[in-house]
């Protein structure tokens, strides 16, 4: 099958904005094309076997979260997602399991800072939410990100941390959700009293 621009674009598109070279092999770019459209910078390589359009500012949270399906945003990256905090993250906050090398996703992105996790809680309120460009990601959702801000205090911005506990307490506290959560993270105490005080 020749792929025109458009099929190329949709593909991509329907891809979060980068798209792998298996991918494009299936869907008939042989290994001639894609050097063709690398070299008539159609494409551009975003990372080992990842293409992107050359014309496209490819949406930075996708194509990360593209490199492993272990990659969960959190924290400060994860709060700003779901709009409780409205700084932009320059460095953007992952989550990802104790043990597992991501020392080459570290060297191609350096505007990332990792937080590990045991392997039995980091899948503990994984979802889906959409990015200002508009593709789907996967973060913690508001009770998992209270918890790691809690647990993660020392190394978390002030005010960032201020806004997300109020704003969390005060409008959109689940209880039933966040006291579970925090019994898995061996915080209850600590949630209870920001309960407490904020609510």
């Amino acid at each position: 099958m020749d792929y025109n621009y458009n099929d190329l674009k949709i593909l991509i598109e329907s891809n979060g904005g980068v798209v792998s070279a298996a991918d494009l092999q299936r869907a008939g770019v042989d290994r001639i094309k894609l050097y063709a459209l690398l070299t008539n910078e159609i494409l551009k390589k975003e990372s080992h076997g990842n293409y992107v359009l050359a014309e496209n500012e490819p949406d930075e949270y996708k194509v990360i979260q593209n490199r492993s399906e272990k990659l969960i945003y959190s924290h400060g990256t994860a709060l700003f997602l779901h709009g409780m905090s409205d700084r932009v993250p320059h460095t953007l906050d992952i989550t990802v399991p104790q043990g597992d090398n991501i020392s080459s996703i570290k060297k191609s992105y350096r505007n990332t800072k990792f937080h590990y996790c045991k392997r039995e809680l980091w899948d503990l309120g994984i979802m889906n939410v959409t990015t200002p460009m508009g593709y789907s990601v996967r973060v913690y959702d508001p009770e998992r990100c209270i918890c790691d801000m809690i647990r993660d205090k020392d190394n978390v911005d002030k005010q960032i941390y201020i806004q997300a506990l109020q704003d969390y307490f005060r409008s959109m506290c689940n209880p039933r959700k966040i006291v579970k959560y925090a019994k898995e993270f061996n915080i209850e105490s600590k949630v209870r009293s920001y309960m407490e005080v904020l609510q």
